[in-house]
């Protein structure tokens, strides 16, 4: 379900005008740990999601769930109508 962060994590730095070292300054966390991320090396805590949904002002939602796959979401969307969900 994270796969998809990197994108919007990497778009959402460079909307805010924010290098990977001013990110992970205002977060308190190494380059490493943003660059891992971005890359899809690595899924950040809860913890860390909020931080940096806060940091970029966003939402948590907006951070993750507006790139689930469209496929992911249409499955969800058939077993929730049949009542299983």
């Amino acid at each position: 379900m994270l796969k998809y962060v990197k994108h919007v994590l990497l778009k959402l730095r460079k909307k805010q005008r924010y290098s990977q070292a001013q990110l992970t300054e205002k977060a308190n966390v190494s380059r490493q740990t943003i660059n891992a991320i971005e890359n899809d090396k690595y899924d950040p805590s809860l913890g860390l999601a909020f931080q940096l949904a806060d940091i970029l002002g966003v939402t948590v939602d907006e951070l993750f769930i507006n790139k689930l796959p469209a496929q992911s979401i249409e499955m969800t969307t058939s077993v929730s109508a049949m009542g299983i969900i």
